[in-house]
């Protein structure tokens, strides 16, 4: 069972919803990034308080986009999501820190307005 597999299993019957980013698949739970494949490993929302924890474990490092750190985010390379275990004990950490933020609501898409030309 490939990793989107895995997370597809035992995000979907959950209400999450897959959505391509980050080079990979993220999957969203009320309205928020839970967790999502990226290159061979996972990006893991674990938030500030336990980021530190869990940037220790196998594999894992704190998120950096363009040279910053995202607080609350984790990069998991390959090596510690090649067991169910690691890729259960990442959903439970990902789901537990998704259970304290507010639903967030879509925001309604603009439709782009056309000028007349003349």
């Amino acid at each position: 069972m490939t990793l989107l597999d895995q997370l597809s299993t035992a995000l979907t019957p959950l209400g999450a919803k897959a959505q391509k980013m980050f080079s990979g698949t993220g999957f969203m739970l009320n309205g928020n990034l839970v967790i999502g494949t990226h290159r061979d490993g996972l990006i893991v929302c674990v938030g500030k308080a336990d980021e530190a924890t869990a940037a220790e474990l196998e594999g894992a490092s704190v998120m950096e986009m363009r040279g910053k750190q995202m607080p609350g985010w984790i990069i998991v390379a390959a090596e510690g999501c090649k067991s169910e275990a690691q890729v259960q004990r990442w959903l439970d950490k990902a789901l537990a820190f998704n259970k304290t933020l507010p639903p967030k609501v879509a925001k309604p898409v603009k439709k782009a307005v056309k000028k007349a030309t003349r």
